[in-house]
């Protein structure tokens, strides 16, 4: 699961696998989709399917890894889902300060028990940490992380499902927005994503676009790779500088 598709980072790793629905955002899980597909696969990672799973023997992974990349840590699931212990947590980040050749990248939709978590924690310098806020109600979560002490505190507005108004960005210093795939995807306006760069810009905070999803800008449904990621003719996907 090294390798992705995800075009704001380089590689994943998962030494947690497995949710559960917490928000509107997760109603259409990505994850659940392919895990499932993987455990019909017989792969023995999800021979448990999509229940909170974890991976001692994947906590190595990013010591083979060389080269310097940017990490996505557990693209299949939440590292601070409540079934994971805080003890298993603590082996993460210890491989995580052990690898600074690496950025890692932290995205948590259970912002509460991650702020729990850093208050008797140093982040690491290569630990980046995230929220979604896919809609207005989960707005909330941005003010868990915008005094964290970590190099780089980022928002993954995906899949937006709702105008975000006005935003407090203090603290914030990456926004990701894209829309929803599948089948069952809900679609994203164009305004709702053009509000949310607006502050950014205005912040100067760098932007990322990721996609429109199977909704085009027009609100017609489609293809998600013929939809594409123009962003009023351009594709914008700005990342923080690395250091």
């Amino acid at each position: 699961m090294a390798t992705t598709s995800i075009e704001w980072t380089d590689k994943t790793w998962n030494p947690v696998t497995g949710c559960t629905k917490l928000s509107k955002g997760c109603e259409h899980c990505y994850a659940a989709v392919m895990a499932r597909r993987l455990k019909g696969m017989k792969k023995s990672k999800y021979a448990n399917g999509f229940k909170v799973t974890l991976h001692n023997n994947a906590l190595i992974e990013p010591t083979q890894w060389k080269n310097p990349c940017i990490i996505f840590v557990c693209s299949m699931s939440d590292l601070f889902h409540k079934d994971v212990p805080f003890e298993f947590i603590d082996k993460v980040f210890s491989v995580i300060k052990d690898t600074p050749q690496h950025n890692y990248q932290i995205l948590t939709k259970r912002a509460e028990r991650m702020a729990e978590y850093f208050k008797t924690r140093k982040i690491p310098h290569n630990a980046w940490v995230g929220v979604t806020v896919e809609n207005e109600e989960t707005k909330s979560r941005i003010d868990y992380i915008r005094h964290l002490d970590a190099t780089v505190k980022f928002l993954s507005c995906e899949p937006l499902l709702g105008d975000l108004e006005e935003l407090n960005l203090d603290g914030i210093n990456w926004i990701i927005v894209g829309g929803e795939s599948g089948t069952q995807a809900r679609p994203m306006k164009e305004e709702w994503v053009l509000n949310i760069k607006r502050q950014a810009d205005a912040n100067s905070i760098p932007f990322f676009f990721k996609q429109w999803g199977t909704w085009s800008k027009d609100g017609i449904k489609g293809n998600k790779k013929i939809n594409g990621k123009l962003l009023q003719g351009e594709i914008v996907q700005n990342i923080p500088r690395i250091k």
